[in-house]
């Protein structure tokens, strides 16, 4: 069964990593797809994964857009619209850490984490929710962290950030659900991707696996998985929530 067929998703950063294992997992569920990327470096990698996607049956294709931008926000959502028509599912998935103590930690370094990870979430539900709310239906993920619900040292930039994800996607969920517009989050523990390939590595990768009940670091997949149970009907009367999709880091 396919549990998104010809739905329309939106998935911010999904050139690598969570993201790209999500658009995998959507398409898989027949789920028409329109991601972002933001640099020129993941412009190759942006163009293989629509190529991919769209070989698997459904319509898929990349922009080059700032998620932590609000025109290009706007612009991006406007241009889904007029590609797909309308708009079923938002993943607010972009994200960045700029990890240091704090008495090292400068404004500048504190605002790019901020402007990426909360504001992002922020411009992009804005937009989104406007077709949603005249189709009286939809689904947005905000993709936190165990950072966000645990803090770390080093990581105060990055735990802010995903926390105010929290808070943001309960008052979304409030405001919208007479509408029938659900927005859940999802907070991801150590995952294996290309960004967090020096944590698997000796010593240290084993410390980390040591603090986890499920004794490994997460896949993409099993990320996606949850995002995917969130996008669809299987979900249709849960919201507010965050899923801790961390192996029992946070127990």
């Amino acid at each position: 069964m396919k549990l998104l067929e010809n739905k329309v998703a939106i998935i911010t950063g999904a050139a690598r990593g969570i993201g790209e294992g999500i658009a995998l997992l959507f398409a898989e569920h027949g789920a028409n797809i329109a991601f972002t990327y933001v640099s020129e470096g993941s412009a190759e990698k942006a163009k293989q994964l629509e190529t991919r996607l769209q070989g698997m049956g459904v319509k898929a294709k990349a922009w080059k857009s700032n998620a932590g931008d609000a025109a290009q926000c706007e612009q991006f959502v406007s241009e889904v619209l007029q590609e797909f028509g309308t708009i079923d599912v938002c993943v607010n998935n972009a994200g960045i850490s700029k990890d240091n103590l704090l008495m090292r930690l400068t404004p500048e370094q504190w605002n790019e984490v901020i402007q990426v990870n909360l504001n992002s979430v922020f411009y992009m539900t804005k937009q989104v929710i406007r077709p949603m709310m005249k189709a009286r239906t939809g689904s947005i993920i905000n993709m936190s962290s165990v950072i966000g619900e645990m803090g770390n040292a080093g990581q105060s930039s990055y735990a802010a950030s995903k926390a105010g994800i929290i808070g943001f996607t309960k008052s979304v969920a409030k405001e919208l659900g007479s509408r029938n517009i659900r927005c859940n989050a999802i907070a991801p523990g150590f995952v294996e991707t290309d960004m967090t390939s020096y944590l698997k590595e000796g010593e240290a990768g084993e410390k980390y696996k040591a603090g986890i009940p499920l004794g490994r670091f997460a896949s993409a997949r099993d990320i996606a998985n949850v995002t995917l149970f969130l996008a669809s009907d299987l979900s249709s009367y849960v919201t507010g929530q965050t899923i801790s999709a961390c192996g029992g880091l946070n127990i």
